[in-house]
């Protein structure tokens, strides 16, 4: 924590030198302000804080709920998929490798429409300002994220035609396509008896689903967190920050005007004490950057959860659940092990 804040550690410790500097050393006892309105500014910072980060948890939660709810509806599809495409209604008996060639082509179609919805969750966006500072820069050579490693063309290559990649090169929004194109699929399904129709209706249900989960992650990636709200309140926080040192270092002086009036310099540790009670505003200095660091931090902390799909370290981790739903539905179909892709692997303990 201290080293992602290290810049903003010194910049606190600027500010709440300089006055000091200037109150001590140069006499300018008049520069200091009541504690009064600091402390009423500061209960107002503290709750607009907390408003953001209530805010910025919401919509970070409820991306998670989302990708929960994506984990579960596959793996209902691939139950679906392996139970309910047979040829028991067919007018033609239909081999056990078609039938399984079948399944693996809807399975492998649904992980495409994962990967296609992922690349564009992870995709920039204007108000998207998580590595626009410096001190979170550092942080992407920690991690990769997969998707600004390689392009979607490339990565989704091994689970569609070359047909339908070259379709889907031309669609503005690949993920929707791809679920367009299993509707398409399971209709001339039904149209050879494979699918039963109430069977039909169910996995047009599943569709339906995925297309509402995805419209909910579109919702939260194409809306940021209102720059009204975050803008000001990081504006407020600096007010205070900057106000801090003036009410802090007048409290301090006071308790040291206190301590001088007690102390009678008879001895050796009286006089240390006096000595010390004289310059006793110097310790406003370190209580200036720990209140300022806990604001400011406070801040940053709802700041970088404010867009979940951007590829931080904080994000959710849909590239790992991906994968794992990828597993998981593959096994359901009775994919050979060999053939079933390895778990993302975690790289300095974060997760993508």
């Amino acid at each position: 924590m201290w080293k992602w804040t290290f810049r903003d550690i010194l910049k606190f410790l600027a500010i709440s030198l300089f006055p000091v500097l200037l109150y001590d050393l140069l006499g300018w006892k008049w520069l200091h302000l009541p504690w009064l309105p600091i402390a009423l500014i500061g209960t107002a910072v503290a709750f607009v804080i907390s408003f953001k980060n209530n805010a910025s948890y919401d919509r970070l939660w409820e991306a998670r709920k989302i990708w929960g709810g994506i984990v579960n509806a596959s793996r209902s599809w691939a139950i679906l998929v392996r139970d309910l495409i047979n040829d028991q209604y067919a007018e033609n008996n239909v081999s056990d490798d078609e039938l399984i060639s079948i399944h693996k082509e809807l399975i492998m179609r649904h992980v495409a429409w994962m990967m296609a919805h992922r690349y564009m969750l992870r995709s920039d966006r204007p108000w998207e300002h998580f590595f626009k500072r410096k001190s979170n820069q550092k942080y992407k050579n920690y991690y990769k994220v997969p998707e600004h490693q390689e392009d979607l063309e490339k990565a989704i290559s091994q689970y569609l035609s070359e047909k339908e990649l070259l379709e889907l090169k031309n669609s503005s929004n690949k993920a929707s396509k791809l679920l367009s194109d299993q509707s398409a699929r399971l209709k001339e399904l039904k149209e050879r008896g494979l699918i039963w129709e109430f069977s039909h209706l169910e996995l047009e249900k599943m569709l339906v689903e995925f297309y509402a989960l995805q419209g909910k992650n579109e919702r939260i990636k194409n809306f940021p967190y209102p720059r009204q709200f975050a803008t000001l309140n990081l504006f407020f926080v600096w007010i205070f920050i900057a106000l801090l040192p003036f009410g802090v270092m007048s409290a301090f002086e006071d308790i040291g005007q206190d301590i001088k009036e007690r102390v009678e310099v008879d001895t050796f540790m009286d006089w240390i004490t006096y000595s010390i009670a004289d310059h006793f505003i110097w310790l406003s200095i370190p209580f200036s950057v720990v209140i300022s660091w806990v604001f400011h931090t406070m801040e940053r902390i709802g700041e970088s959860s404010e867009n979940p799909f951007e590829g931080t370290a904080m994000d959710i981790p849909i590239t790992t659940m991906s994968r794992g739903i990828e597993i998981d539905m593959l096994e359901i179909i009775g994919i050979p092990k060999d053939s079933i892709p390895a778990p993302i692997e975690t790289i300095n303990h974060v997760q993508m």
